[in-house]
């Protein structure tokens, strides 16, 4: 049965849901089909207004009072004659102020809508204004939602709570929410595929106005919608809203509760893996804020956990899964192809690089970066922002991983040379911006790693940069690249701390598998160039140069006692692992780049849809 919530009793007044604007000395101009705003703010009006918002229904502008239908006698058949109305493809811009929206009909039918949803929802009631609580005041917030081929999708308003004034222990408690970690998400998918699941995707309506508040807190009427028979009452929250601090952590624990009373259990790896198993049934959903995946062994399985969802909260079924986390996926025969190429192509827009030259690799061979290099950029906003954008591309970019995690290293204070840097990795981006990685069905389910470490490659500090990757089967899964927290004497200890790095990702994914009913059998096999850190981790005896690494010896040596974890040797022409941690010649980083599942978007056939 699903989980029943017994609505709160509401002792204050009911909030009216059609909307008017505050009055101010300079009030702003009212849309088109609203009254003078004098009939709107008078505080002893009991009964609504009679008018309704019809330009919030209709994209057209409203008609001039004054203007006559002209006709025509002629045979032509025109449009008007034939009814073909035409429309603007004009995408109206982002209001800075409520007022603005209030004028803009695709606006104004957003904010109608997000607070009639707020409404229904019975997410707050009205109360006189308490003397000894704080009250936090709200915001509208707008922006455009665009569909994976960059089209617009839709206006969205959402209102927002100004979180930053709370105060722990007062209006709020806790505040971590957990979200699912991307290498759960490709393992989760890289099953699915090899198994030929459905994978839908699944969209929460107003996530955040589901989960279910312990603290009192009390919130301004939304600006322009403030209840004229009450204007000095102000909202107590029954419900959490965006914005608020406990928010997040409010709906995962409504959600994740209502999953495991029915039959779902919480991974111990990620809290934000959900399983459910039955037998042969079985079902793996992936939680990231109000963005869901599900994939089920049978479509009859997938379609019923989609129904008992649907009748607890305002879900939408967005069908197989095309677009997660700004992350366009295709599926064909062969898989799944996962890409970021319009968000690739707005990280190159904001740098005003759209017609730049391409280059083949995003590091040259040149020296490293220095901190004291060159003088300071200019804009070091601008540089953090697209390093920051930058990181979120390596999602499906692990070719970029080490030249992001260079120019992120020098965020706080970031030079000409940085910035430089930076530009090549767009320049390289260019070049490839469809681009993206691959997950093929595979009928192996093998845990193989490589490891590689560049000694000493930091030339301020001295310290290595480790990266590793990890296929499970023949999909990539999980890779990094890493500054090591230590100096190491020799490059055998900065190639074993590497490998210890590797080593406990893929023990963290031997354990992720087991949750998921796909235990592996046999020893997962971590791959390093470097002899001496082969022989170090099955090697029994303790040397003089090696006892400061002792817990790093003695965690891998572990595994490997156990049967879990195998370390051998690979030549460098074939460590993988070299790309996360140096730039290579164009030749070796084009090979190694194929290697990884990276490549261009997959070329359509007829008959495709």
């Amino acid at each position: 049965m699903p989980l029943s919530t017994p609505a709160a009793p509401n002792t204050g007044p009911s909030h009216s849901v059609i909307p008017f604007l505050l009055t101010y000395s300079r009030r702003p101009r009212p849309p088109p089909s609203a009254p003078p705003l004098s009939a709107q703010t008078q505080p002893n009006s009991t009964a609504p207004p009679s008018h309704t918002h019809t330009s919030a229904q209709s994209n057209e502008p409203p008609s001039s009072a004054t203007a006559q239908p002209t006709t025509n006698t002629h045979p032509m058949t025109t449009r008007s004659k034939a009814k073909i109305l035409h429309t603007s493809t004009l995408i109206s811009p982002v209001p800075n102020t409520y007022a603005k929206a209030f004028a803009d009909p695709h606006w104004l039918h957003a904010m109608q809508t997000e607070f009639s949803a707020l409404q229904e929802n019975e997410t707050w009631e009205l109360v006189p204004r308490p003397h000894d609580r704080p009250v936090i005041r709200c915001m509208w917030l707008f922006r455009h939602k665009f569909k994976s081929d960059g089209s617009l999708e839709r206006y969205k308003a959402r209102l927002v709570v100004n979180g930053k004034s709370q105060t722990v222990g007062i209006d709020c408690e806790d505040t971590f929410s957990p979200v699912v970690k991307p290498a759960t998400i490709r393992t989760v998918l890289s099953i699915a595929v090899s198994r030929s699941w459905p994978i839908h995707q699944l969209d929460v309506k107003n996530a955040f106005l589901h989960g279910h508040l312990n603290e009192t807190v009390f919130m301004h009427q939304p600006p322009g919608f403030v209840d004229r028979r009450y204007p000095n009452y102000v909202c107590r929250l029954k419900k959490s809203l965006y914005g608020l601090k406990q928010a997040p952590r409010a709906w995962y624990m409504r959600f994740a509760n209502f999953l495991l009373a029915h039959g779902f259990r919480s991974s111990t790896c990620d809290n934000s893996l959900f399983i459910y198993n039955n037998g042969d049934q079985t079902c793996y959903l992936l939680l990231y804020v109000d963005d869901i995946v599900l994939t089920a062994s049978s479509t009859s399985l997938l379609n019923h956990i989609i129904s008992t969802l649907s009748r607890e909260f305002a879900m939408t079924d967005l069908g197989q899964l095309h677009h997660f986390l700004g992350i366009k996926v295709t599926r064909d025969e062969r898989g799944l192809f996962l890409d970021q190429a319009q968000y690739a192509k707005y990280i190159i827009s904001r740098a005003h690089m759209t017609d730049c030259k391409p280059c083949s690799t995003p590091v040259d061979l040149s020296s490293k970066l220095s901190a004291s290099d060159g003088t300071l950029f200019h804009d070091p906003t601008l540089y953090r922002s697209l390093a920051g954008a930058l990181q979120y591309l390596t999602f499906t970019r692990p070719d970029i991983s080490y030249a992001v995690q260079q120019v992120c290293l020098f965020m706080h204070e970031p030079r000409d040379p940085h910035y430089a840097f930076l530009k090549r990795i767009l320049r390289y981006l260019q070049g490839t911006v469809t681009y993206g990685i691959r997950l093929t069905k595979s009928t192996s389910h093998s845990l193989v790693a490589y490891s590689d470490a560049d000694w000493g490659g930091c030339p301020d500090s001295r310290r290595s940069t480790s990266g590793y990757c990890v296929f499970l089967g023949d999909n990539l899964v999980s890779w990094s690249s890493k500054r090591q927290p230590t100096i190491s004497r020799s490059s055998a200890e900065a190639e074993y701390r590497g490998v210890a790095n590797a080593v406990a990702e893929a023990t963290w994914i031997r354990n992720l598998l087991l949750e998921l009913h796909l235990p592996l059998r046999h020893a997962s096999v971590v791959y390093c160039d470097n002899v001496s850190a082969v022989y170090l981790s099955d090697n029994p005896v303790q040397h003089q140069r090696t006892k400061h690494i002792e817990i790093d010896i003695h965690f891998v040596r572990e595994k490997v006692r156990v049967g879990q974890i195998r370390v051998l040797h690979v030549p460098s022409s074939l460590q993988y692992a070299d790309i996360f941690t140096k730039g290579i010649s164009r030749q070796l980083f084009q090979s190694f780049r194929s290697s990884l599942s990276v490549c261009p978007t997959p070329a359509r056939t007829a008959g495709e849809s």
